[in-house]
């Protein structure tokens, strides 16, 4: 156990600190303002040995410096799972401070009782941030292309279909004139142009993607083993799921995805079952694609996909197979172990 524990709150604006030193008893608590790198930086040059110091940190937004500073002074660094350490505080018998979250967060590292999650190496972290970037410039481009069917169907005009082919764009601006009024127009103009520009973003981001998939052994292997997994799904499922002992099980894999099902009940009654959905919806919203493509009739498990599609529908075919992807991924990347996510 080091000789002095703490814990930080983090928010935009401050750093809520509060540590214990285990020899003497004497406690530190306070702020540090503003919260950004160099202030925390200054701030943690207070210690005199490093070593021996340990905090422990809330995953929530801005962890990732703040952890990244600890570890580069040479301090433990713990993070903290929000939900669970959460219900560890139990009831709430006061109001809730940024100085109590911190001393939770220092009372459960002292007990040994902090529920922690994977700090992953900076090269992952970084991976992960492409991938986000890419999802949410994805689920933007959907976002104008809904909006350019609402407008035609607002005004009445005929419905327009597949706007990705080479020549929609012109035709999509000359139906605008024959049916849409003077703002219709502009609004689909303003459409398609947005739609021009986030689609030049997707394509050099995903340049970077595909290069960070060929150099991550992890990537490598679960693209050349999976049927349907490409080297953004493999990165995804690498980034997400790859390190030695992340998952004791493949069930607990498909549950850190929010791919499980959750049931309420209560005195008898029981709710339909749906996806928990936590956990990184990149990963959620790869996997999903991936399951897809088992729609195909030389997919290797097409079978089992049409007869979950007939029985149920096409969506729940693709979540069965998209378990079965992590299921399958989380075997090979618990065999590749820490090599997973060695850079090739």
């Amino acid at each position: 156990m080091p000789s002095i524990v703490g814990g930080l709150d983090i928010h935009r604006k401050q750093i809520t600190f509060d540590y214990l030193d285990l020899a003497t008893g004497e406690v530190g608590c306070g702020q540090v303002a503003p919260a950004d790198r160099a202030h925390l930086r200054a701030w943690l040059a207070r210690f005199e040995h490093p070593g021996e110091v340990a905090f422990a940190v809330e995953a929530c937004t801005g962890w990732r410096y703040v952890t990244g500073e600890l570890q580069r002074a040479g301090m433990e660094a713990h993070l903290a799972e929000p939900a669970d350490t959460a219900a560890a505080r139990g009831r709430k018998r006061r109001a809730k401070t940024d100085r109590a979250d911190a001393r939770l967060q220092r009372d459960l590292l002292i007990q040994d009782r902090l529920p922690e999650c994977w700090i992953p190496p900076e090269h992952v972290l970084e991976c992960r941030a492409l991938l986000e970037l890419y999802h949410d410039l994805r689920a933007e481009h959907t976002a104008w292309v809904q909006r350019v069917h609402a407008v035609l169907f607002h005004q009445g005009a005929p419905v327009f279909h597949d706007l990705s082919r080479a020549g929609a764009p012109a035709e999509l601006a000359e139906l605008a004139r024959e049916h849409l009024s003077l703002a219709g127009q502009c609004q689909i103009g303003t459409c398609l142009r947005m739609c021009d520009a986030l689609e030049a973003e997707l394509t050099a981001v995903r340049r970077r993607v595909i290069a960070a998939a060929r150099h991550l052994r992890g990537a490598k292997v679960l693209a050349e083993s999976i049927y349907g997994v490409g080297p953004v799904t493999a990165l995804a499922l690498t980034c997400w799921l790859g390190g030695a002992g992340r998952f004791s099980s493949a069930r607990k894999a498909v549950r850190f995805a929010g791919l499980d099902i959750t049931v309420y009940s209560s005195d008898g009654k029981r709710s339909p079952g749906h996806l928990s959905r936590q956990g990184p919806p990149v990963l959620r919203w790869a996997v999903y694609e991936a399951g897809k493509t088992h729609a195909r009739s030389v997919a290797p498990d097409h079978g089992y996909y049409a007869a979950v599609k007939d029985r149920k529908d096409g969506k729940r075919a693709a979540l069965s197979e998209a378990r079965k992807i992590i299921r399958r991924a989380c075997h090979i990347l618990s065999e590749l172990g820490d090599d997973a996510l060695a850079v090739v």
